[in-house]
C-alpha cells in the first residue's frame, strides 16, 4: 500500500494521539498539546497515511534557535522573527518505517521553510536516533546551561541537532 503526507485536521489528532502513546512512551504529551500547534501552524502538521489508515504524523512550526520548546507545554504564540523551522516530532509506526516516509516529509518541511525564507531546521533527536537526522544533514550542536537544561526534560540520550538548508542538505 502506498504511503503519502497529507495535512492533519482536528479529527486527525485522536489518531496522532495514538501513534505519540505507543511510540513515545516515555515522552508524553497531551492532545491539547497536538492542538495547540496544529491551530499555531497547521502547514506543520502532517499525517502518513496507508489508505484510509494514519499511520504516522509530522509536527514542525517556525521557532528560535538553540531553544527548543519543552516537552509536553504550550507554546501560546509563534516567535515573530523565527530563525528555525522546529521540527517538533515525527513518528511513523513501526510497520511502516523504511518505506521513505522520512525522506517525503524532510523534503516537504525543506520547501516549507524555503517559501518562509528560513535556512535552517533545528530538532531534538531522541532514542539515539543522531545517525538517522545526521543522514538528512543535522548536526549535534554542543548544549550551553541554557539548552542542557531545556534538553532533560527529553530523555538521557536527547540532542539539538541543526541543519543548515543553504547547504544542500535534505531533499
Amino acid at each position: 500500500m502506498e504511503l503519502c503526507w497529507r495535512g492533519a485536521e482536528l479529527t486527525d489528532v485522536p489518531n496522532m494521539q495514538a501513534i505519540a502513546d505507543r511510540i513515545h512512551v516515555d515522552l508524553p504529551e497531551r492532545p491539547e498539546v497536538l492542538v495547540e500547534k496544529l491551530r499555531l501552524f497547521p502547514q506543520g502538521v502532517q499525517v502518513l497515511c496507508a489508505g484510509a489508515q494514519i499511520v504516522g504524523y509530522g509536527l514542525a512550526h517556525p521557532w528560535m534557535l538553540h531553544r527548543p520548546p519543552v516537552l509536553d507545554a504550550f507554546l501560546t504564540e509563534l516567535p515573530g522573527h523565527a530563525d528555525c523551522l522546529h521540527i517538533h516530532d515525527v513518528a511513523v509506526l513501526p510497520d511502516f518505517r523504511g518505506r521513505k516516509a522520512l525522506p517525503s516529509y524532510m523534503e516537504a518541511i525543506a520547501k516549507l521553510a524555503h517559501a518562509m525564507s528560513i535556512s535552517r531546521l533545528a530538532l531534538v533527536s531522541v532514542y539515539d536516533t543522531d545517525p538517522l537526522w545526521a543522514r538528512f544533514g543535522f548536526r549535534v550542536v554542543m548544549p550551553d546551561a541554557a539548552l542542557s537544561a531545556k534538553l532533560r526534560c527529553y530523555g538521557a540520550t536527547a540532542n539539538y541537532m541543526v541543519c543548515d538548508l543553504g547547504a544542500g542538505a535534505v531533499g
